[in-house]
């Protein structure tokens, strides 16, 4: 009943930099957490980026902390992710995810109810 709709991705030249968004529509909740995961080909997916509804908790991967900026857009229902200084470590398809309740970590996958279809990202070097 969910639907996430991820855009913004593309190529870019290392030390570039895009923002990806991420619109949710369907069933609304009273308060959810989104989240930003990416894969990687022949790797597992992994963690990015989270924000909680308020805004009071973002977590980051180590690896792109101090890089990425997650925000949301509530009235919106979206959620962005800014991508600065790019690597081509990055590339990878980035999904934004859902969780309509969750515990004390955003981290898991296993937190989020609902996912986008991903959007490539592809960094040269």
């Amino acid at each position: 009943q969910v639907q996430l709709v991820e855009s913004g991705g593309g190529l870019v030249q290392a030390g570039g930099s895009l923002r990806l968004s991420c619109a949710a529509s369907g069933r609304t909740f009273s308060s959810y957490a989104m989240g930003w995961f990416r894969q990687a080909p022949g790797k597992e997916r992994e963690f990015v980026a989270a924000i909680t509804w308020s805004g009071s908790s973002t977590p980051y991967s180590d690896s792109v902390k101090g890089r990425f900026t997650i925000s949301r857009a509530n009235a919106k229902n979206t959620v962005y992710l800014q991508m600065n200084n790019l690597k081509p470590e990055d590339t990878a398809v980035y999904y934004c995810a859902v969780a309509k309740t969750y515990s004390g970590s955003l981290r898991p996958s296993a937190r989020y109810d609902y996912w986008g279809q991903g959007t490539q990202v592809t960094v040269s070097s």
